[in-house]
């Protein structure tokens, strides 16, 4: 199956809105002192803790999809800025668990504030949080990250339409050329 895109694929789109929303999320918790990636654990980990659950860093990483290594990076930092705490876990001596502090908890209250009012945006053109378009939108992208792309590898012939060598790939949004 192929499939000519004129423009910009989805692939790129994707990329693109992702390092957009990266950027936006960034600068606008900056002033509370996180990055996007420690809102991301703050934000998930405050609602993780509403729902009753005291996760380990382990079930942290699975839930945000971040890297377990990652997670543990930014909790240590997390936890320097007064924010998370970390605890053995009684059920499991290699596990740690997280909680926010109640400062913690005021911050990411705050910064939850800032990034809704900034996904308001976002979302305005498509009709706001709760249009339809922005219905089918969220039930989409949930279609697409419960697909597995653990894909092995494909030998690809050079003279293929879908190598990156080809005519029709250099240059195009997914394979840019070089400057």
């Amino acid at each position: 199956m192929s499939a000519t895109f004129e423009g910009p694929t989805p692939g790129f789109l994707v990329w693109r809105l992702s390092m957009k929303w990266r950027v936006a999320v960034d600068r606008a918790v900056a002033p509370l002192g996180l990055t996007h990636a420690q809102y991301s654990l703050v934000a998930s980990l405050l609602g993780m803790e509403r729902s009753g659950v005291r996760p380990s860093q382990r079930q942290l990483a699975d839930h945000t999809g971040l890297e377990p290594l990652y997670v543990s990076k930014l909790a240590r930092a997390l936890e320097a800025a007064g924010l998370v705490e970390r605890a053995p876990d009684p059920a499991d001596t290699r596990a740690v668990q997280l909680s926010l502090t109640a400062h913690g908890r005021a911050v990411t209250r705050r910064a939850i504030t800032v990034v809704q009012r900034l996904l308001d945006q976002l979302l305005e053109p498509m009709g706001g949080l709760d249009g339809p378009r922005t219905e089918v939108l969220t039930r989409e992208l949930a279609i697409l990250l419960d697909t597995p792309l653990d894909v092995p590898p494909v030998d690809i012939p050079p003279d293929s339409p879908h190598s990156p060598d080809s005519p029709d790939q250099v240059g195009s949004p997914d394979f840019p050329t070089e400057e």
